[in-house]
């Protein structure tokens, strides 16, 4: 018989769990000060999913967005940006469940570096770990 995976070896390791609730298409709050108000997500780096599934972003995760709404320069332009707030609820690692109010992405350089210089509104934990220069920015980690 055939072996089904390895088991603990599925998703991401510096996201233990975290589920998912942010699939392509979806339409997102920009974060930072950078130009962009609303955004759409387009694709997530680094995701494999099934046959005909749409790929889906979690908290932490490097999405690629569509400025909708925002300032002219900006409007219409494809970017990177960071998932920092998701409203689907997540376990940690410690057994506490979280959830947001909103959906926010933080728009960022090829490179990780954010384009703006502040981020309204807190910051998750697991993505304020897995990028650094966004923690040192925030003012809220939660």
């Amino acid at each position: 018989m055939a072996k089904r995976g390895i088991k603990g070896a599925i998703g991401v390791s510096y996201r233990h769990g975290v589920s998912p609730g942010l699939p392509v298409g979806a339409y997102v709050k920009c974060a930072d000060n950078s130009g962009a108000k609303v955004v759409q997500i387009l694709g997530v780096l680094g995701s494999k999913t099934r046959l005909r599934r749409l790929p889906e972003a979690a908290v932490g995760d490097l999405v690629i967005v569509s400025v909708k709404k925002g300032t002219p320069e900006m409007r219409r332009q494809v970017l990177r940006g960071v998932v920092v707030r998701q409203r689907k609820p997540f376990r940690r690692m410690d057994g506490t469940w979280i959830q947001f109010e909103d959906n926010a992405v933080v728009i960022v350089t090829p490179e990780g570096e954010p384009k703006g210089t502040e981020i309204r509104g807190p910051v998750a934990k697991e993505a304020a770990e897995r990028w650094p220069r966004i923690a040192g920015l925030a003012t809220i980690i939660i």
